[in-house]
Formats: C-alpha cells, sequence, structure tokens
C-alpha cells in the first residue's frame, strides 16, 4: 500500500519482530542523503544503518540531521545543519519554504526534480508492482510557476478574532502558514483575487461563512474566480454578496456540499464555466478537471495518440471521468462512449456532452452516475477502458471486472506511482505494458502524473516492456 512504503523501497509501518522500539535521539548526527522518496523528503542512512528520511533535504547533500521518530528499520528527522550541498541544490524561489508544506522538491533544480519523478514512477512499477519496466520519462511542464487552476487554503479563526489562512506547514500539518501573495503555484487571477479577498473579508473573515475551520478552493473560470467555502458549521453564510461587489475577479462565492445539503450559491453568477480542450465546463465546486491547464494539453494528446486505432464505432468506457473531457471527445470523433462518476457535480458537468455530440459523427456520449466498481459493470463490453481514479486508486472489484471482460486496452491515468503499480499488480499476468509516459503537471512538488498503456497478453503485438 501507497501508505506503507518510500519511494526507494522501505517500508515504513511494517513492524519488525523481536526488535524493541529504537529511541529518538536528542543531539543531531552526520547523514549523506542518496535519494528522494514519494513525499519529497531526502533519504540516508544512520550510522547503525536505518534508513532515515528527512525533508528539505538533496541527494548529494551531506547534513546534520536530528531524529525526531524513529522505528527499527527506518527514521524520520529534522535537517539541523548542511555541512555540503549535494550539486543539484538550488535557493528555493519561495520565500515560505522553511515552513510550508506544500512544495517539497522546490530546492531542486528542476531537471533534478524531473528525474526523481521518473524514479519515483520506475521504482514503484517495479517494486509494488512487479513490472520489469524502466524509469520512465518526465515530459517537462511549461511553466515551474503560476500554473494551478485551482487551489484550496485553510483558514483558521483565533481567540480573540484574528485569522490564519493559508497551506499546512511542513512538520506540523496542524498549524497553518499565514499566505498573503506570496504562493508561486496559483494562475495569477487566483493569486489576484485571494490577496484582494483578504483584505475584504473583514475583521475575523466575517463576511466569510461561520465555523472554526474553512476551507477555501479557487478556482479559475471565463472573467474570473470561484470560491467555493467548506465549513465546520452548517449555519451562519457570513455576507458573500459584499465579498462579489468588492473583490475585483470574484465572479460567485458557493457554499460547499455537506451531509445534509447539495452544494448552495450564497453570491453571485450561477452559471460560471472554463474550456477545457475546446468543451465548455461549469465551474462551481468540485467537478473535476486537472489543475495545470498546458500539462493536461499534453496529457490528453498522449493519451488520444494510444488508442491504437481511429475512434470511430470504437466501445470506450470513460472511468472516473470528471467532467468528461476524454470521452467526450472521442465520442465527437465516433466512439460509442459510456462515462462514469460519482460525484454529483461532475456527473452533471459530464451530462452536458451527452447533447454535443456532432450529427453525422457516429458516436454517442452517456453517463452513468455512482461509483465505478458498481456501475462498470453494465458499460461492459469495451474496446478500450480509460481509468483516472483518485489518488487512492481504483477499488480490487475494478481489475476482477477487466479481466472477467477481456477488455483489449486499458489506458491508466495516475496521480499517484503506488496505487498505480498495486492496481497493475492486481490485473496480473493478463495484461502488459505497452508505453509508460509521466508528465510534470505539478512542478516543484513530488507528485507526477503518469499515462501507462496496457494490452491483454492475447492482443500484445508490440515492444514488451519499456
Amino acid at each position: 500500500m501507497a501508505a506503507e512504503r518510500g519511494s526507494l523501497g522501505y517500508r515504513l509501518n511494517r513492524p519488525r519482530r523481536h526488535r524493541k522500539k529504537a529511541p529518538v535521539r536528542t543531539g543531531p548526527v552526520e547523514v549523506s542523503i542518496h535519494g528522494i522518496t514519494s513525499e519529497g523528503a531526502g533519504v540516508g542512512r544512520l550510522p547503525d544503518g536505518r534508513a532515515v528520511f528527512v525533508h528539505r533535504t538533496a541527494p548529494g547533500d551531506r547534513v546534520l540531521v536530528r531524529v525526531t521518530e524513529a522505528k527499527g528499520r527506518w527514521a524520520r528527522g529534522l535537517l539541523d545543519g548542511l555541512l555540503e550541498e549535494g550539486p543539484n541544490r538550488r535557493v528555493p524561489p519561495c520565500p515560505l519554504y522553511d515552513r510550508c508544506g506544500g512544495c517539497t522538491l522546490q530546492h531542486l533544480d528542476y531537471d533534478a526534480q524531473l528525474a526523481a519523478r521518473s524514479t519515483m514512477v520506475g521504482d514503484a512499477l517495479r517494486r509494488i508492482g512487479g513490472r520489469k519496466v524502466a524509469d520512465p520519462p518526465v515530459e517537462p511542464a511549461a511553466s515551474e510557476t503560476h500554473y494551478r487552476s485551482r487551489v484550496t487554503l485553510t483558514l483558521r479563526r483565533r481567540e480573540g478574532g484574528g485569522v490564519t489562512a493559508g497551506y499546512h506547514a511542513l512538520d506540523r500539518p496542524g498549524r497553518v502558514v499565514d499566505v498573503h501573495d506570496e504562493c508561486l503555484l496559483p494562475e495569477p487571477p487566483i493569486g489576484q483575487v485571494w490577496t484582494a479577498l483578504r483584505e475584504a473579508w473583514g475583521p475575523g473573515a466575517e463576511r466569510l461563512p461561520a465555523g472554526e475551520v474553512l476551507r477555501l478552493t479557487l478556482r479559475s473560470a471565463e472573467g474570473g474566480v470561484v470560491l467555493t467555502v467548506d465549513a465546520d458549521r452548517t449555519t451562519g453564510d457570513g455576507d458573500a454578496a459584499a465579498l462579489v461587489a468588492e473583490v475585483p475577479g470574484l465572479l460567485a462565492v458557493w457554499r460547499g456540499r455537506t451531509e445534509h445539503e447539495p452544494p448552495r450559491l450564497l453570491a453571485g453568477d450561477p452559471d460560471t464555466v472554463t474550456r477545457w480542450q475546446g468543451f465548455t465546463i461549469p465551474v462551481r465546486t468540485s467537478a473535476f478537471v486537472q489543475v495545470n491547464r498546458q500539462g493536461a494539453d499534453r496529457l490528453h494528446e498522449a493519451t488520444l495518440r494510444e488508442i491504437g486505432r481511429p475512434p470511430r464505432e470504437l466501445r470506450v468506457v470513460d472511468a472516473y471521468c470528471g467532467a468528461g473531457v476524454f470521452g467526450r471527445r472521442l465520442a465527437h470523433h465516433g466512439a460509442k462512449v459510456t462515462a462514469i462518476e460519482l460525484d454529483p457535480e461532475g456527473a452533471a458537468a459530464a451530462r452536458m456532452g451527452e447533447a454535443e455530440v456532432p450529427e453525422g459523427s457516429q458516436g454517442s456520449f452517456r453517463v452513468l452516475e455512482g461509483l465505478v466498481e458498481e456501475r462498470l459493470e453494465e458499460a461492459l463490453p469495451a474496446d478500450l477502458v480509460l481509468l483516472n481514479p483518485p489518488r487512492a486508486g481504483v477499488h480490487p472489484r475494478v481489475p476482477d471486472l477487466l479481466r472477467e471482460a477481456r477488455v483489449p486496452r486499458i489506458l491508466y491515468v495516475s496521480c499517484d506511482p503506488a496505487t498505480l503499480a498495486r492496481d497493475l499488480d492486481r490485473l496480473g499476468p493478463d495484461y502488459r505494458i505497452r508505453h509508460i509516459q509521466s508528465f510534470d503537471l505539478f512542478p516543484m512538488t513530488s507528485h507526477v502524473e503518469t499515462l501507462v498503456v496496457l494490452d491483454r497478453d492475447d492482443q500484445f503485438h508490440e515492444v514488451d516492456e519499456v
């Protein structure tokens, strides 16, 4: 499982028999760093041979480490001093780097970031997935900064009326690092709206909904930005109308979905949209689209190239479809697409594609709302299945259904190498890897997007493994 392993083969949570828990050191110890984990921490060896994971370190660094957590075979620590810099270290560009937990690789130069992501993917596929593959190439991002079309920040109200709003701290995730205009990741309109919003929300953020902790998500839309507020209370909506009136570029404010009620517009335009791959997508609360527009375009083009034959009359399942961009585009080229999406907002956005298929294209597009593991069987048989799940990967039943249906080709798009590898292992020897390509959609972070093309063994006519 992803939570049990570091990206270099160290199992993090498995207990070791007949060994007492090692004591935590109180003083710094010298360590040489030789790799990067999937969480972005440097990895080295303590003098007793245990692996130690230390954020803000880079391969080639010689550092002083203060151990904060020690297990039988591994430990975690804090950087206490940099004795010698590795060859790929750089000055982090963000002024919040020392405290914020958002960009764990920004102290590496860009080529080193790409190499680290490549190693993460290859290592996971070999070690967890049992696949004999080389580290895949990683297509670079168009820009390291200002690429996110969606950001989520946490707001905490403090006693006495103060407010802290930003991202979670690196080594103390319960603490929030205050962010004004420093963050390098959002698209410029989002950054501008965030800065103005902070000025306009009033003492104690009284114009935002009530609650000690708020989750604030800003999404780019045509002509501006949409704000969704998820709160730990369901009463007290604040004064969203004043925010829309006073914050330039803020188009709408929504109250997020709760257990008892759907998303609710608090103020502004109810029909905000954005454009992806030529399609109109509503921008409201939770409908999923990739956060990096230019990177997503390259990922889409690469995915479509791997279809393998002209899509006309191809039977396609677009599972975990989000707003259905993949499937809608294939339907326009003549494929018969069944899309599956759990999130009601995503499914509603995807259904816009049902009426968009041009006359004479012979294509079709329909949406099934619900869990993929519960709706996939009625969408099969298919010539091609697209899997684009969240970080948790697919339900164990999904690989079973795909094998039973003898789907000739599977395209798996993943944002987590560990769960990708686990799911490929579950597919077993019936499916062989034809191609792997990774994409940097999240510069300065340890995240990476990967496309894996799999053919059934009895349909396989291409290169064995990458």
